[in-house]
């Protein structure tokens, strides 16, 4: 069933009570276009530090500062690029985060330690009101556990934060559902770091100029490392013409399946949960991880799915299912 991408009218209240939590040290989970984040205050340190805690996030891994408008840029940042400017005044508020030269307040619990910040300004309704009430910038990573499925909807940050957050907010699932594009600007010439909805053509398109992926030297950044957004389940994809085989080769291992129409037609008993692939980009995109908490919900003890489409438009997609694919673990024990 799809899911409605308008999200609720605002919770003044709720919102009023968040912010206060916020000013006090706590962490509050927020929906974003994006994905949910887990929230605090970024110029508090200790508050920083125990989204690293809750979330079991190595120190050195920075996280997304979520800003209210572009006049933040001149805050968080000693230098802004032409660049810069012009793809925050393209697409911000927006799911695109901009990696700039840190300025000299900014501390290293944010930035992993590094030189450099990464800056986002959200579109969601609710964390804008979020962040007017607050009147401050929040240092926000995906409210999961870290590597783990990333949360779309309020009920996935329960199932997996539980009540380690101080509150969760529910407006709703996310309308993109997936991580932002995030391209660095700290040198040069703009690189990207991590691919999203906002395209590389559009990138390119703005600034007149390629932007190539970010080599070894890159900053670290959000959902960079090889092995992230994993099931408990191993993740393995496969060419949608071999899916059968596959399934078959795998006789006795409970299977779970997204997959598109084609490729379904058959459900030997093994497959325990099958699911149909959406054949549009931006819908996959938008439903991937809520699909990957119910493949993973169902105890198989692996998830196979069909590879989707190649191009341009699918490169988020494709960028999020290696990396949920990328360690085969264990499968789970019933």
């Amino acid at each position: 069933m799809t899911e409605s991408l308008a999200a609720p009218p605002t919770d003044t209240a709720a919102i009023a009570r968040a912010a206060e939590l916020l000013k006090r040290g706590g962490l509050v989970a927020f929906p974003t276009e994006t994905v949910y984040g887990l929230g605090a205050d970024a110029s508090n340190p200790a508050a920083v530090r125990a989204i690293f805690t809750v979330k079991g996030r190595p120190a050195d891994h920075p996280v997304i500062v979520h800003v209210a408008d572009a006049a933040a840029l001149d805050t968080w940042a000693r230098e802004v690029p032409q660049a810069a400017r012009r793809l925050a005044a393209r697409f911000w508020p927006g799911p695109l985060t901009l990696v700039l030269k840190r300025a000299a307040p900014v501390d290293d619990g944010l930035t992993g330690g590094q030189d450099t910040v990464g800056l986002r300004c959200p579109a969601h309704t609710w964390a804008r009101a979020l962040l007017a009430a607050f009147g401050g910038a929040l240092a926000a990573p995906s409210a999961n556990r870290f590597g783990r499925i990333s949360p779309t909807t309020a009920a996935h940050v329960r199932a997996d934060l539980g009540d380690r957050v101080d509150l969760i907010l529910d407006g709703g699932a996310c309308p993109v559902g997936i991580e932002s594009t995030i391209v660095d600007l700290s040198g040069p010439a703009p690189r990207l770091l991590r691919p999203g909805s906002i395209t590389r053509a559009q990138l390119e398109a703005e600034l007149g100029q390629p932007v190539p992926d970010a080599g070894a030297d890159a900053p670290r950044a959000s959902g960079r490392l090889e092995q992230h957004y994993a099931p408990g389940a191993p993740v393995e994809l496969v060419p949608a013409g071999a899916l059968a085989a596959r399934v078959n080769a795998l006789r006795g291992e409970r299977l779970a399946v997204l997959a598109p129409a084609a490729a379904l037609l058959d459900r030997p008993a093994q497959v325990v949960a099958r699911l149909l692939a959406p054949a549009d980009a931006a819908e996959y995109g938008r439903r991937l991880y809520g699909l990957l908490h119910e493949l993973d919900a169902s105890a198989a003890m692996r998830i196979l799915i069909a590879e989707p489409p190649a191009g341009p438009d699918w490169e988020a997609v494709h960028d999020r299912l290696r990396r949920a694919a990328a360690t085969q673990e264990t499968p789970h024990s019933l």
